[in-house]
């Protein structure tokens, strides 16, 4: 939970400080080289439910690199999946269909 929280307020300093996007990814990772890409979005959501930040543009900043991450670590899971399933496939099932159909 400690790593969490100083996620979390490196998140809304940089925001503050009028970080975005890549630049604010960087600031957090700097202050927090631990993180992983997934902690810093699970920070970002926390951020967005706290109550006390009522900032529309920290918000928006917070947001905004929460999906880009989130979708940036989807996209690298989808390709190692697919990675996985290739990996896993038969070398020729087209030549087994055909022996058996032939019999």
């Amino acid at each position: 939970m400690k790593e969490k929280k100083r996620v979390y307020e490196a998140l809304v300093d940089g925001a503050m400080d009028g970080l975005v996007g890549d630049a604010l990814y960087d600031f957090v990772r700097k202050r927090c080289p631990k993180a992983s890409s997934k902690k810093i979005v699970r920070a970002s959501l926390l951020a967005l439910s706290d109550p006390h930040l009522k900032d529309r543009n920290i918000l928006d900043v917070i947001y905004a690199l929460a999906i880009k991450h989130r979708l940036d670590d989807t996209t690298v899971d989808d390709e190692q999946d697919e990675e996985v399933q290739e990996q896993e496939k038969p070398a020729d099932t087209a030549g087994q269909d055909r022996l058996s159909s032939s019999r």
